[in-house]
This record gives structure tokens, C-alpha cells and sequence, in this order.
């Protein structure tokens, strides 16, 4: 690829491989990471260390003696309008990078990864949130796994001693259930295999097949799959 995407979406269901990807980008050389997948100057944004300070916070809250603001005893949203705050969250410090390099989208990509479930609005809900702005530049990757598959890797990977990593975090199998079991995804993407539409904008996705959970043991046999479905999105990017 001679050319870079500025905006990559990176989603799936909790534990697809997002993070692995996230990992093995940041490790590769930057001539080649251009090179190979599209992906200049490397920036990441996870609506999970915002989510986790909002957890934080609340403990400390109630430990003080005070409501808790965000978040319920047992550890759930007070509001399910949250999650679409963490969206737009997403979206401002994008736009504040902007600000600060306002060069970025030229040779710069920025990935923003999040998670949804139909319990909280799914992905439908959580892409009309973005601008257009980010829509109009962006393209999305989903790492699809099926429910069991995320279940069993978010066991496997959950640190109790680090529950704040990126790479280690976790959630109980009853949350799990509850908040990922069920995903919009086929009926979001349902009539063109291509392109997603998002308030007017067309987006193009790709689908990376981690179900052989490639992502866990990283190396080249998850860099040649990541390149040749990143190989595809910028096609249908360049479309556009």
C-alpha cells in the first residue's frame, strides 16, 4: 500500500483479537507497517481506559461516602447512555489530535477500538454517534468470533491483579452474557457485504476470521491475514 488509512474502526465482541492487533501493529517497523497495512504514525484510542477511570472513580466515590456517579453497586452502567458518551468521548479527543497535528490525517493512523453489544444500543446505535467528520475518512475492521469464543478467551486472559489492562482486563461470565451475548452485527451489515451506511455516509468494512484464534500467538501468520483483509478495505475505500 502506498497510501494510508487515517481512521480505522476497529471493533468486535470483548477478547476477538483487537487488542493482539493493536500489539502486533505497534510492534512492527513503520516502513513496513505503511508498506503492508496501510497504517502511517500510529495513534490508538480505547474507549476502555475511559471506561475503567469511570469504575475508579465510583469506588473511590463510595468509599468517601458519596453517590457514585457513573455506575451501580454490582458493578453496571447507572445509564445506558454512557456508552454513547464513550463514543462520543472517542470522537473529541480524535478531533482534538487535529488540533494538535493538524497534519495527521495525511500520514497518520489513528485506530479506535470499542466493544458493543445489542444490550446497549449495538453497533448501529453506537456508529450514529460518531461525526461525520470521522465517518467521512474512516473505514471499519471487525474481528468476528462467536459469543463462546470471546467467553472463553475473556476467562483466559483476565489478570485479577491488573483488571486496568488493555491486554489483561476482564469481565464475569454473567456480564458477559448479559452485555455481549447478543450482537447487532448481521442485521447492521445485512444487504451489502461491502459497505456499511451510517447517518448518509458509506463506510467500508472488512471481516478478519479469528475464530482459529490467530491473534492470541501473534507473528506472521497473523500479520499475513491482517494484510491481506487490510488489502481489501482500502480497496473498497479507494472505491468510494
Amino acid at each position: 500500500m502506498s497510501k494510508q488509512f487515517p481512521i480505522i474502526f476497529l471493533i468486535g465482541r470483548p477478547a476477538a483479537g483487537k487488542s493482539e492487533i493493536i500489539r502486533y501493529l505497534k510492534q512492527c517497523e513503520p516502513a513496513e507497517r505503511l508498506e503492508r497495512f496501510g497504517i502511517g504514525e500510529f495513534i490508538e484510542v480505547d474507549d476502555f481506559p475511559m471506561l475503567w477511570t469511570w469504575f475508579e472513580e465510583d469506588a473511590l466515590l463510595s468509599r468517601m461516602g458519596e453517590e457514585r456517579l457513573h455506575s451501580t453497586d454490582d458493578g453496571y452502567f447507572k445509564y445506558p447512555h454512557l456508552w454513547n458518551l464513550l463514543i462520543e468521548r472517542i470522537d473529541l479527543d480524535y478531533k482534538k489530535l487535529l488540533t494538535d497535528v493538524p497534519d495527521f490525517e495525511e500520514r497518520g493512523t489513528a485506530v479506535l477500538e470499542f466493544a458493543r453489544g445489542s444490550e446497549h444500543g449495538g453497533w448501529k446505535e453506537a456508529f450514529s454517534h460518531f461525526s461525520d467528520e470521522l465517518l467521512s475518512v474512516g473505514a471499519v475492521l471487525y474481528i468476528n468470533v462467536d459469543f463462546e469464543e470471546s467467553l472463553k478467551k475473556n476467562r483466559r486472559r483476565f489478570n485479577p491483579d491488573k483488571p486496568y489492562s488493555i491486554l489483561e482486563h476482564g469481565l464475569p461470565d454473567e456480564k458477559m452474557t448479559r452485555l455481549y451475548k447478543d450482537s447487532d452485527w448481521r442485521e447492521f451489515t445485512a444487504g451489502d457485504s461491502e459497505y456499511i451506511e451510517v447517518n448518509g455516509i458509506k463506510l467500508p468494512y472488512a471481516v478478519f476470521e479469528n475464530m482459529d484464534d490467530v491473534t492470541t500467538g501473534g507473528g506472521e501468520a497473523l500479520g499475513e491475514r491482517l494484510e491481506k483483509v487490510l488489502g481489501i478495505l482500502w480497496e473498497r475505500k479507494t472505491v468510494l
